[in-house]
């Protein structure tokens, strides 16, 4: 299978590091036009370093309606097309788990913002370029958290992820008569950035034996995984695909 995005521009957001910087060289290697954004900028500045010329960096806050249409419109006026919209950016903003009742107003909006409304926004703000072109992918990245129990404890990621697959499913419906398709990759645990390394350690050795034995694969995933199936799910061999959620876990 020969999967190619040449001349097709791709958007990626939360790629400082991790699944969108993995996503992000994926898409370029395979000759995308590849516009990238983040709010952490050091990191953005390392991605645009590893991925080369094809990448475009932008500081975007995902939850900031107008920065995200002002984003778009910026891709849009450079390459006259938006083809792909991968919806990585997300997290847990350092949160760590606690009984409901301890979690503030903001811990709570602050978690459902960046995973959820941020994934609405930017769709909102491609809609309209592949509604005229008649073509779009659109791939969201939830997380295992979304379709069970989240490993963080976090009340808010959790519901933030089985939201966003929800607005995966509406989105697909809405969107599949103008040729767009709208999908989700679930990635099960992966080492990818400094949350998941403090995870992983506050496991201990008992713990993270216990974990990668509830894997049918018995390894951890790797955000070249991860970037792989969103790859599929963009391409054209994934043209009668919509509206579903891919688990990437390596079994369970």
């Amino acid at each position: 299978m020969n999967v190619t995005f040449e001349g097709r521009t791709v958007l990626v957001t939360g790629a400082g590091h991790g699944f969108g910087r993995a996503i992000a060289g994926a898409f370029a290697l395979r000759g995308a036009d590849v516009h990238v954004c983040d709010v952490n900028a050091a990191g953005l500045e390392e991605t645009a370093a590893l991925v080369g010329d094809r990448c475009h960096a932008s500081l975007v806050d995902v939850t900031d309606r107008a920065a995200v249409h002002d984003w778009t419109a910026g891709a849009l006026d450079a390459t006259g097309r938006i083809d792909v919209l991968v919806n990585n950016a997300g997290g847990v903003l350092g949160q760590v788990g606690r009984p409901l009742e301890e979690v503030s107003e903001a811990e709570w909006e602050g978690v459902v913002a960046v995973n959820m409304t941020g994934a609405f926004w930017c769709a909102q703000a491609v809609a309209p370029p592949m509604k005229a072109a008649g073509y779009g992918r659109i791939v969201n990245i939830s997380s295992g958290a979304g379709l069970g129990v989240s490993l963080t404890g976090i009340q808010a990621y959790a519901s933030a992820k089985a939201g966003q697959i929800g607005l995966t499913r509406q989105l697909a419906h809405e969107l599949g008569p103008f040729g767009i398709t709208v999908n989700n990759v679930a990635p099960g645990f992966v080492r990818s950035n400094p949350t998941t390394e403090r995870q992983w350690e506050s496991y201990g050795a008992e713990g993270q034996r216990r974990l990668l034995d509830r894997i049918s694969m018995r390894r951890l995933g790797t955000p070249a995984d991860i970037a792989h199936a969103v790859l599929f799910l963009a391409s054209d061999y994934a043209g009668w695909i919509t509206g579903q959620v891919l688990p990437v876990d390596g079994g369970k």
